[in-house]
């Protein structure tokens, strides 16, 4: 007989969230996007800087012809500066945009993991930390091989960065 503790996680709300990851590191930490969001993992390209953008936002990068934002997401988390390394990559996911197209926007990352396949019973709620922190950019929490790792709500995560990209300004 099923323990009605996991029979509730299985059919409550977060069920809806299991799935495939792409998992990724970010400062030592894990984390994870739907892998329905990535578009492709590519090695670091050079960057074209933007002026006056924030310092998350590294600039863009000639992707087959395609100008792409590409976002620190270390930065943008508030993460201690990373080193350089060769296993840094860019995630590529794509996104809604204003008026519904697709926009692609490019994610520096630590390394790249693994997809996982996050089954409903290892899905936990983002931890309440009070009042004082907020965790909207997390969908959840998922136990992989027995590791945590922090499901990112990316669309969250840059959606203020998506209205008012340089790329707005070329359509």
């Amino acid at each position: 007989m099923a323990n009605p503790a996991e029979t509730t996680i299985a059919q409550g709300p977060l069920a809806k969230l299991a799935g495939k990851y792409l998992t990724f590191t970010l400062a030592e930490e894990a984390y994870g996007v739907p892998v329905l969001k990535v578009r492709e993992i590519i090695t670091m390209l050079p960057i074209t800087s933007v002026p006056q953008m924030p310092r998350h936002v590294k600039g863009v990068i000639n992707l087959r012809g395609k100008v792409i934002p590409v976002i620190d997401l270390r930065t943008k988390l508030a993460l201690p500066d990373p080193p350089a390394t060769e296993s840094n990559c860019i995630v590529v996911v794509q996104l809604p945009a204003r008026g519904g197209e697709l926009r692609n926007i490019g994610l520096i990352v630590d390394a790249v993991e693994e997809v996982a396949n996050v089954a409903a019973e290892d899905l936990e709620p983002p931890p309440d930390f009070g009042g004082t922190v907020g965790v909207e950019y997390l969908l959840g929490m998922a136990k992989v091989k027995g590791v945590v790792k922090s499901l990112l709500d990316i669309e969250k995560v840059i959606a203020d960065d998506v209205i008012k990209l340089p790329s707005d300004q070329l359509a």
